[in-house]
């Protein structure tokens, strides 16, 4: 069985995966991993892999430094099993290319787009060909509400749970519709935009924001909110030699 340890800038995730398949996911503190050694005790983990966007601090470094068995760390020297054209792979943050792996595992020969809607959101592309270009940043949904309260002087602090209306009819309503409607609207635009040059694009959706909204364009989106770590399962399988 794979370990995969996932740890982002507000949650870790632990996940155990026999083969290419999910067993398992548990949710633990980023800056403790509390649960690690529940799940090793339950099940019989024969290698790991960890990828941080965090520095790990020395609780976390100690308990990993422990484990019984082979642990990869994910950087930028790690073989993939895509061709990655980022033209500075040491910047390049690992949720990003475990997302572009774990959609191309699902559909190889295709040309995909995945959009990752957490903290930030990241729009990543992989052609047909396995390719990895490059893809773009931009403030995620609870970013973009803290932004317009931080750097204003009377915007309130608006929650996504609410009313939603097309134009806002009030203060609160015209922030929530300017954020979601916003995010949606640059979704939209992103996947119109590529389906120019590329006809037969798929996109993949995920990330811990749930976005939903109506369009043409849903026959060909697909959601899966593991996809970071079914991609980093599949790194790991590729450098123990398990194709």
């Amino acid at each position: 069985m794979n370990l995969i340890i996932d740890i982002g800038n507000t949650v870790a995730k632990i996940a155990v995966f026999e083969a290419e398949e999910v067993v398992e996911v548990f949710y633990a503190s980023n800056d403790s991993l509390d649960v690690l050694k529940e799940v090793c005790d339950k099940y019989p983990i024969s290698r790991g892999i960890l990828a941080s966007v965090i520095d790990l601090n020395d609780s976390v470094s100690q308990k990993v430094s422990k484990l019984s068995f082979p642990l990869i760390t994910l950087d930028s020297k790690t073989l993939l099993p895509i061709q990655n054209l980022y033209e500075s792979p040491e910047t390049l943050g690992y949720d990003r290319i475990a997302a572009v792996v774990g959609a191309y595992t699902y559909f190889p020969g295709k040309d995909i787009l995945v959009i990752d809607a957490g903290t930030a959101i990241t729009y990543e592309f992989i052609d047909a060909n396995g390719c990895y270009h490059g893809g773009n940043i931009s403030p995620g949904i609870q970013m973009r509400f803290k932004a317009l309260n931080n750097f204003t002087g009377k915007l309130p602090l608006v929650s996504a749970q609410g009313k939603l209306l097309h134009i806002g009819k009030d203060t609160e309503t015209a922030i929530r519709a300017g954020v979601l409607k916003g995010v949606e609207y640059e979704i939209q635009g992103y996947i119109e935009s590529l389906k120019h040059k590329y006809p037969e694009l798929l996109v993949f959706l995920t990330g811990g924001d749930e976005i939903s909204f109506d369009t043409k364009l849903k026959s060909i989106i697909f959601a899966d909110r593991f996809l970071v770590l079914k991609g980093l399962n599949r790194i790991l399988n590729y450098n123990n030699g398990r194709i």
